[in-house]
């Protein structure tokens, strides 16, 4: 069986894709871009370390406007970013048996609630795969013993996740992402630990 797992580059994604191969699933990667960025670059590095293929999904500009619209409005990133990662899901739930990610328990965002893991699952009929029962520090526990991982202050050139291109459309449309996205650091998974 085929599974689509929706990429970043990060541990987490590293994660889900690497246990649903050991599971004897055929897995393909794949990273959302919505074509302001090439934010999917970091990413395919990362799959290529692993031995994975990697696919760019490519998606509707207007999703992405329409989350950063939503992020502006509420001054906060949350609600547009679960947005948009669902919108995401939803794609590849169009062409996929099995869609994956690596949400994990305590993550705020992005996530996908069960009533809409349900729905989604039963509309399309699809199996919707997640990190929902690993919370961080076990995550943290098993990729720090499985990858090599690389740890940066972010930009739009080390990461491949939702926010490279939201913060860039942010800012074309005249806002400043970093008042939404403060400074943080982003790690990216460069191989498998030797």
């Amino acid at each position: 069986m085929k599974a689509a797992v929706l990429y970043s580059g990060g541990k987490d994604s590293s994660f889900v894709a690497v246990m649903l191969k050991r599971l004897g699933l055929d897995v393909e990667l794949y990273t959302a871009n919505f074509g302001v960025y090439d934010s999917f670059i970091p990413a395919s590095k990362s799959a290529e370390a692993l031995g994975f293929n990697h696919n760019v999904l490519r998606m509707d500009k207007d999703i992405l406007k329409v989350t950063c619209e939503r992020i502006l409005e509420d001054g906060f990133p949350n609600e547009g970013i679960k947005y948009i990662h669902a919108q995401t899901v939803e794609t590849l739930a169009e062409t996929h048996d099995i869609i994956a990610d690596g949400t994990r328990r305590d993550d705020r965002t992005p996530k996908l609630n069960i009533n809409q893991i349900k729905s989604l699952e039963d509309r399309k009929q699809v199996q919707y795969i997640n990190l929902d029962s690993f919370g961080h520090r076990s995550v943290k526990l098993i990729t720090e013993n499985l990858f090599e991982i690389s740890k940066e202050r972010s930009n739009r050139d080390n990461s491949s996740d939702f926010e490279v291109e939201i913060r860039t459309m942010i800012d074309e449309m005249g806002g400043n992402s970093l008042d939404i996205f403060p400074e943080h650091y982003q790690t990216r998974v460069i191989g498998y630990k030797k």
